[in-house]
């Protein structure tokens, strides 16, 4: 009787950076995924949007290249990124799973909209393999995020509720641009729903920086936020602290 052989899976890759220092702790190799459904209008990355666009890789060839300069990341790890990765569910958690086994720190940077409970027994099995999640909440309500985004934040949600029931640990991540995500009202929001998550284990609040808009005009497309200011980094940090003061308030309570 032949055996049945098991085709690898193949998933659209966008690039790889190989000394990573801000998508997770230590140096990571950073695997960026092509495909996203969101359309925030601060994206810098719209070369990431198509799905059916970059190279079409396994996880065994981008493991190979991970150990090529493995020495690096031992205190880092593998970090997936897009793009949106949980748009290439299957080959995502192949690739954690093969990353585990060779002892490998997994960490995943999403937006979180993909998640949906009819898949969740796909998504515990992901769960299993993945170390870290840096997830990205882009706004403090719905009517807000769907604005930003185009997309609804219920699944965002969900997600993070999906994550906290599984133990894994999450850090919150948020863009603070001006005129849009940068009022104390917000942010004092975002603070109050933060706050409950008990796999909560730390927050990056990025300054917003306009450096997609020569992507877009190569592209030949418009930029949203044409005219919108680069944030300072002070402001940034003010805008952290007052997400901090708010989860320090909720949390006493």
């Amino acid at each position: 009787m032949n055996q049945v052989q098991n085709t690898p899976q193949v998933g659209r890759i966008h690039s790889i950076e190989s000394f990573g220092t801000v998508d997770g702790p230590g140096v990571r190799f950073v695997v960026f995924f092509q495909g996203c459904p969101m359309r925030c209008l601060y994206c810098h990355n719209p070369d990431t949007w198509d799905f059916t666009a970059g190279t079409a890789m396994t996880a065994d060839e981008i493991l190979e290249q991970y150990e090529k300069n493995k020495g690096f990341y031992r205190s880092g790890g593998l970090t997936a990124t897009g793009g949106e990765p949980l748009g290439q569910l299957p080959f995502l958690t192949e690739l954690f799973q093969k990353a585990k086994a060779k002892g490998i720190h997994t960490c995943l940077d999403t937006c979180g909209v993909l998640y949906r409970e009819k898949r969740s027994d796909e998504f515990k099995a992901l769960f299993a393999v993945t170390d870290l999640v840096l997830l990205d909440f882009k706004h403090s309500d719905p009517e807000g995020h769907v604005a930003l985004t185009g997309q609804p934040q219920a699944p965002v949600l969900a997600f993070a509720e999906a994550l906290e029931r599984a133990g894994v640990p999450m850090v919150a991540r948020h863009v603070v641009v001006p005129g849009i995500t940068d009022s104390t009202n917000h942010l004092e929001n975002l603070g109050k729903r933060l706050a409950g998550y008990r796999n909560l284990k730390g927050l990056e609040v990025l300054p917003y920086h306009t450096m997609g808009l020569t992507k877009y005009k190569n592209m030949g497309l418009d930029y949203p936020l044409e005219g919108v200011p680069n944030m300072k980094k002070e402001e940034a940090q003010k805008a952290k602290n007052c997400i901090l003061n708010e989860i320090r308030k909720q949390r006493q309570k």
